[in-house]
């Protein structure tokens, strides 16, 4: 039971961030197609308040979770329930990421997919009534299959590869972490 709640959460996860990366899309060719309709008070706020919250690099300890040191933060997403998402990118392999966490975090983890990989670490207690997802850390390797790595488009320097994505989920603010 608790390895098909792992499947599902990691699954939910990593639609979210498709979903996220499609309403993205929509939203830019809507914007491009109607600047009045972009032009709303209530949509700028929204998006403004969004994009303030992704400017901001988390720290150690706002998160609750060790950040690999040459990570590099990439984007947060609102996950509900007072949680966000918090994306990191790495050229360090997969492998040096699970054993780098698993030393860290003083846990197995449970490795959830083999292609492409990705391995799950589950810190703390999922409380169904006010979380949306368990806190922890989510690694997945972008090399698979010959791939070339995740793509980020970076505001400063253009877009980068990525061989592994870290993601972060911290409890809601007030809870217990770890």
């Amino acid at each position: 039971m608790r390895a098909r709640l792992r499947r599902v959460a990691a699954a939910r996860i990593m639609e979210f961030v498709l979903l996220n990366r499609t309403v993205a899309t929509l939203s830019l060719f809507c914007i491009c197609l109607a600047p009045a309709a972009a032009a709303r008070a209530g949509q700028q706020d929204a998006v403004a308040a969004d994009q303030a919250a992704d400017e901001q690099s988390p720290t150690e300890e706002s998160l609750g979770f060790p950040i690999y040191p040459s990570a590099r933060f990439l984007r947060s997403y609102d996950a509900g329930r007072g949680q966000r998402y918090y994306l990191f990118g790495t050229n360090s392999t997969f492998v040096d990421m699970v054993n780098y966490y698993r030393l860290l975090l003083e846990e197995r983890g449970d490795r959830v997919f083999d292609a492409p990989a990705t391995h799950i670490f589950e810190v703390g207690r999922f409380r169904e009534e006010s979380m949306a997802f368990p806190p922890g850390v989510t690694i997945k390797d972008y090399t698979w299959n010959g791939a070339e790595g995740y793509l980020h488009a970076g505001a400063e320097a253009g877009p980068e590869r990525f061989s592994t994505i870290i993601q972060i989920v911290p409890p809601p603010p007030g809870q217990a972490e770890r």
